[in-house]
């Protein structure tokens, strides 16, 4: 995927990070501040990293919410000891907790209303 493509993923403000996959394995986390300045043709792959922006499955989920809080992080992606990605977790905006599957879901149709009507 090229940074031009990226830019274009991040239109939707309610989007945070693209996840970089190749078989399975998470290779760049990309947000939208990492495209800033360069050109739309790079490898959107270069801009993102992964450090600070994953977690594995054993981590401490409190611990990682506080840090994820604390650093105004709304995303990390979740990887196994291989890389594979296994998931992502979400903060909420107010930061006290993770979204859940039924949130996301509200939200969604809210937003379908919404363009709807």
């Amino acid at each position: 995927m090229s940074v031009g493509a990226a830019r274009a993923f991040f239109t939707d403000s309610h989007v945070h990070a693209l996840l970089l996959v190749e078989r399975g394995v998470l290779v760049s986390v990309v947000e939208r501040d990492d495209l800033d300045g360069r050109p739309d043709s790079d490898r959107a792959r270069t801009a993102g990293r992964l450090t600070g922006r994953v977690a594995g499955p054993g981590d401490d989920l409190e611990a990682t919410r506080a840090a994820m809080a604390a650093a105004g992080r709304r995303r990390l992606a979740v990887v196994d000891a291989t890389g594979a990605l296994l998931g992502l977790l979400c903060l909420k905006r107010h930061g006290r907790g993770f979204c859940s599957a039924v949130d996301v879901a509200a939200r969604e149709a809210d937003r379908a209303g919404t363009r709807a009507g």
